[in-house]
């Protein structure tokens, strides 16, 4: 017995006749899962991708060190001309006089004035400059300050910018009227997003402003979601890939498909490789969850207190945990059936090379327009890559992190996506049926067209 023949020992298939079809799937995903759990790839790599996750739990307290050596640029837009100098020139004096001194002439901020809001909020949409302040006078003669901002200001600075807007409040209540004729106003602040400042409701359905900190704080924990889905969906991929391609190599898949259906060995494969995908996952996240719950302790004692600063964990709601649940499942489903037929294509483990990139281009093109979806991007071609089913369990996932999204859309997405699975699972089977006779033969288009029709 050669050694590719030593594992059906261990998985008896074909044996098991009273349990019929169910009971060779399980016992294929069974197998699939203990070899993969107890290799040393998956501790490596889970070891990895923990110590990955970590790092991208604490990025916020680095970003929060480099924070405080960097210039923040605001714009601010008034409603004369007047108010707007008398905003810059109290703002610069009371925010910027004291870093000058302790960091050598450095400013704080750069107050710039702007005369158009939605030049203003497309500066900010654009990233061109961290917020942009939008000052308003109430009825009652009070101001009104909006400070605009897709995660470019920190929670600290958001605080300085409402201490320098009672500052501005107070010297145009002094300068306006005498102090006896009229109360003073407290002034209004708020910090909100540009695409839910327009009309009171966001382009993607969040129809409430999002608190600096808990912006930050969703961004981290999609990140986190993103990095990982990605990676464990390609990496788990390629594991179906090569186990197919290796099976066949060695004339195991002969074995196989006289002892079980291809559609038995095909879902018995994803399930078993799944399974110990959402273990790595559980493994993963715990550390990453528990330096999460760390982020603000360890901020309070190399930075000192912050109290807006709160803990990156505060953007992790159940809802949230639930959809990279479901998105990791059904993307799973959908990426190992691809790769599952595309391992049956080939002769020999090495040509897996050949394909592995090709299999990847379809996540590495869903990952980046995610990564435009974490940085507030909310782009027509953005909401079209949250529907497509080999995009939507990074897009979508990305969008649902940040918190513009219609419930049409989430419905849409995941109908697509859960109609989309079984067809193609479906067509890996039937190309996987075939790819046992393909022997010796190269993986290119024509071989699995050829495969397609059987």
């Amino acid at each position: 017995m050669t050694a590719e023949e030593e594992p059906l020992e261990r998985m008896p298939v074909g044996r098991t006749e009273g349990s019929g079809g169910v009971g060779n799937a399980v016992l294929v995903a069974r197998r699939e899962y203990i070899e993969r759990v107890r290799s040393r790839a998956f501790v490596f790599s889970t070891l990895l991708l923990a110590g990955l996750a970590i790092v991208v739990a604490l990025i916020p307290l680095g970003v929060r060190l480099v924070d405080r050596a960097t210039v923040t640029r605001v714009v601010v837009v008034a409603p004369d001309a007047a108010l707007a100098q008398r905003a810059i020139s109290t703002m610069d004096s009371f925010l910027n006089t004291n870093s000058a001194t302790a960091d050598g002439g450095a400013p704080t901020f750069t107050f710039e004035r702007l005369d158009d809001a939605d030049a203003a909020r497309a500066l900010v949409r654009e990233g061109a400059v961290a917020g942009a302040m939008l000052i308003e006078r109430g009825t009652d003669g009070g101001l009104r300050f909006t400070v605009l901002s897709i995660g470019g200001l920190s929670p600290d600075r958001a605080q300085l910018l409402q201490v320098g807007s009672f500052a501005v409040g107070i010297l145009d209540w002094t300068a306006s009227q005498p102090p006896s004729s009229t109360p003073f106003v407290i002034p209004g602040f708020k910090v909100s997003d540009p695409n839910v400042a327009t009309g009171g409701s966001s382009a993607g359905g969040d129809a409430g402003t999002i608190d600096a900190a808990e912006y930050a704080s969703r961004r981290i924990v999609g990140i986190v979601f993103v990095v990982l889905s990605f990676l464990t969906l390609v990496f788990y991929g390629l594991w179906v890939a090569s186990g197919v391609a290796a099976e066949k190599a060695g004339r195991v898949m002969e074995l196989l498909i006289s002892a079980a259906t291809a559609q038995q060995l095909v879902i018995g494969k994803i399930v078993g490789i799944g399974l110990a995908g959402l273990t790595q996952v559980t493994l993963v996240l715990l550390p990453a969850i528990a330096a999460l719950l760390a982020s603000g302790a360890i901020a309070d004692q190399v930075l000192g207190p912050d109290a807006n600063a709160g803990t990156s964990l505060a953007g992790l709601s159940p809802g949230l945990l639930g959809a990279f649940l479901v998105y990791f499942v059904l993307g799973f489903a959908l990426y190992a059936a691809l790769y599952a037929g595309a391992g049956s294509l080939l002769s020999r483990a090495e040509d897996l090379q050949t394909v592995a990139l090709p299999l990847s281009i379809p996540a590495i093109m869903g990952y980046f327009p995610a990564v435009l979806a974490l940085s507030g991007g909310t782009s027509g071609f953005i909401r079209f890559a949250s529907y497509v089913p080999l995009w939507s369990p990074f897009v979508m996932l990305a969008r649902l992190s940040i918190g513009r999204v219609e419930p049409w859309e989430v419905a849409l997405s995941l109908g697509l996506l859960v109609i989309t699975v079984p067809l193609v699972t479906l067509l890996a089977i039937r190309v996987y049926r075939a790819g046992v006779l393909l022997y010796g033969q190269p993986p290119t288009l024509r071989t699995f067209l050829r495969a397609v029709r059987g």
